[in-house]
């Protein structure tokens, strides 16, 4: 992986490369105009993590640069300051060795360090070892918690241990309400703040007028949609497979004051069995499905896409809201719903600058 050089006079030019490159690509698919959603061009990622370099009696951030002939080759890069990473994080990359490297209970063996943080600069640090924890590491990550303000915790091997807390709150405004999200350390979450906005207003305006039909929701992660979409739709039902990120939405949906969505703890491959009557079981019969008129379906799948299978079972819904993070399994998938299904809406969100990464979001609806 290449370390992005962040030039923020050259943005513009990076996101117009990058907007050539989808326009070309969905061409085939007659794709409406692409709206572009641009991301800060500095300081946009709330979360990062660094290896911890001991050489000596220095001690400093690395990251490896990867030779892209030869992919076993790797780079140590010095980091002292990481323009991508949010202001917050780089405020506090220089306290917290400064805090560390005279401290040998908490710099023996300090392997790893990662960084969560919100907009409004509350912080976790999870700090990560070669080496089981002890009474005397935890007396003094107490009092280096207290001096930087922050909340944190200590991960070795079978070993977890949590300070204060394990999450920070993000709020986030769109169209005028703040909207309140639980990030909990070490499991998926947004990392740019700002193109999340962004996400979350484009869904709410392309599922305006929903209210008499029914959302299910594929792949949804800690709520991030479920909690900005509920109010469009009669009711909802989110499906997620991580214990983690199920018990973060439940968290989030009562924390915002949704009382019409319901999060199961499911795979999207078993709940379209289930939605096709092909599963049963307690779990399935607690989700009362034929309760529901699902009138639109969102899915914001992995890298990988939708299987086949699973995309075929897309068809069933008038609407379908496809967020992606990869466009070379989104236009596999929306080639094969072609024939039934038109874009009708086609966003990029720079959610990665400075990198090929593309995040982009689809609606589709079923043709005449």
């Amino acid at each position: 992986m290449a370390i992005p050089v962040v030039d923020p006079e050259r943005y513009q030019e990076q996101l117009d490369a990058k907007r050539d490159f989808l326009i070309e690509r969905f061409a085939p698919l007659d794709a409406p105009a692409l709206e572009v959603y641009a991301s800060p061009p500095s300081h946009y990622r709330q979360r990062c993590e660094f290896r911890v370099w001991h050489e000596g009696d220095d001690l400093y951030y690395a990251m490896f640069e990867v030779d892209p002939e030869d992919p076993k080759k790797k780079t140590v890069v010095r980091l002292d300051q990481y323009p991508v990473a949010s202001r917050r994080i780089n405020e506090l990359m220089p306290q917290l060795l400064d805090a560390v490297r005279d401290n040998p209970v908490l710099r023996r063996k300090l392997f790893q360090v990662e960084f969560l943080t919100s907009l409004a600069g509350e912080a976790l640090i999870t700090m990560i070892y070669h080496r089981p924890l002890d009474e005397d590491w935890e007396r003094d990550a107490h009092r280096l918690q207290a001096h930087l303000g922050v909340s944190i915790i200590g991960r070795a091997r079978k070993q977890r241990l949590i300070l204060d807390r394990d999450h920070v709150w993000e709020r986030l405004e769109v169209d005028g309400r703040l909207l309140a999200y639980q990030q909990v350390e070490n499991s998926f979450t947004q990392p740019n703040a700002r193109i999340s906005q962004a996400m979350l207003h484009w869904a709410r305006d392309v599922t305006a007028h929903s209210q008499t039909g029914d959302l299910v929701e594929l792949y949804c992660g800690n709520g991030n949609f479920t909690v900005a979409l509920a109010e469009n739709f009669r009711r909802v039902l989110a499906t997620e497979i991580s214990r983690t990120s199920v018990a973060s939405a439940n968290v989030n949906l009562a924390a915002n004051g949704i009382d019409n969505a319901v999060v199961a703890r499911m795979s999207a491959e078993e709940f379209s069995q289930a939605l096709a009557g092909e599963k049963h079981g307690r779990r399935v019969a607690e989700m009362a499905l034929d309760d529901y008129d699902f009138t639109t379906v969102l899915v914001d799948p992995p890298r990988a896409g939708l299987d086949p299978q699973s995309c075929e079972r897309l068809r069933e819904y008038p609407r379908i809201v496809y967020i992606s993070c990869n466009p070379a399994t989104l236009l596999d998938n929306l080639k094969q719903l072609h024939d039934t299904h038109a874009v009708r809406r086609f966003a990029l969100f720079d959610q990665f600058p400075w990198t090929n990464h593309c995040e982009c979001g689809v609606l589709l609806e079923r043709r005449a």
